[in-house]
């Protein structure tokens, strides 16, 4: 038996020829990715240095919860300021609530039932009266809504 060396060597490029392709494919990938970022910029994370301005010392937005009347408790529904629903039952009147925060626009929002003759809601954003109800009778309610603060 004679050593062919065409022939060893079609055996070796039948054997090499895929591996290869996949040097050359992921090369090729890895240079047109550099490239791309040295194109589009691939600046480090802006990071916002210590003491410079941030949320905190903007003025935050308050919004105060009243509830008054000649009840001696009422039940309260109410909207945090995040929207969600809350409920505060058979508390002593008169009751405030206060809440802070920094979002530009909230939608307070007040439902109450006392048990007495006579009962008032009132909702104050940033020391401004936005929406005041009283009701009279036998287990009054009311409501204060502020469509938007």
């Amino acid at each position: 038996m004679s050593f062919d060396p065409e022939a060893a060597a079609v055996n070796v490029l039948k054997r090499a020829w895929l591996p290869a392709l996949v040097v050359v494919a992921v090369t090729i990938g890895a240079v047109s990715v550099a490239h791309l970022r040295s194109v589009f910029g691939s600046d480090g994370a802006v990071v916002t240095p210590v003491g410079s301005d941030t949320a905190q010392k903007f003025n935050p937005k308050v919004v105060v919860y009243e509830v008054f009347g000649t009840a001696g408790t009422a039940t309260v529904n109410y909207t945090d300021l995040a929207g969600l629903p809350q409920r505060a039952a058979d508390v002593p009147l008169p009751w405030t609530l206060r809440l802070e925060t920094t979002v530009p626009s909230v939608q307070p929002n007040l439902v109450v039932q006392g048990d007495g003759q006579s009962i008032g809601c009132r909702v104050t954003v940033d020391d401004e009266v936005k929406d005041e109800r009283t009701a009279h009778g036998v287990n009054a309610a009311t409501y204060c809504l502020v469509k938007a603060a």
